[in-house]
């Protein structure tokens, strides 16, 4: 079983979260009765939409996180599953997304595009070789 696979079926059990597809197009994911929160991409990364006002709360603690990537303007982060601690914390952030998604988003906060997964340039691994 994959960490990612892991992190989906332990959240899983959580009452607030329901399964169902990436609106994305690409894996799986756990909502709210709001909002998407969490999309599965791969076997170890994983998009959270934790909220711009979370991210810019937390933005020290999750910039110094080797296992988080932020996209600026982006109100998702994305969390690369490498250890077991890396599934601890994801399964912590998805606690402050939900809790971040009960409150509705102010006025002049911009409408969110949608997970970091279309906003990250995939390059063919010869070209990421250098061949």
């Amino acid at each position: 079983m994959t960490l990612a696979q892991r992190a989906m079926e332990r959240l899983q059990a959580w009452p607030d979260l329901m399964p169902g597809p990436a609106s994305c197009g690409t894996g799986r994911a756990l909502r709210s009765v709001r909002d998407e929160i969490v999309h599965f991409h791969s076997a170890r990364d994983v998009d959270l939409h934790l909220t711009r006002r979370a991210i810019q709360r937390f933005h020290y603690d999750l910039a110094g996180s080797s296992a988080i990537h932020l996209v600026p303007g982006s109100s998702w982060v994305t969390v690369h599953l490498d250890c077991e601690a890396d599934v601890d914390l994801l399964l912590s952030l998805v606690s402050i997304a939900l809790k971040a998604h009960q409150t509705p988003p102010a006025a002049d906060e911009p409408r969110s595009v949608g997970c970091n997964f279309h906003r990250v340039r995939v390059l063919p691994l010869d070209a990421a070789a250098g061949g």
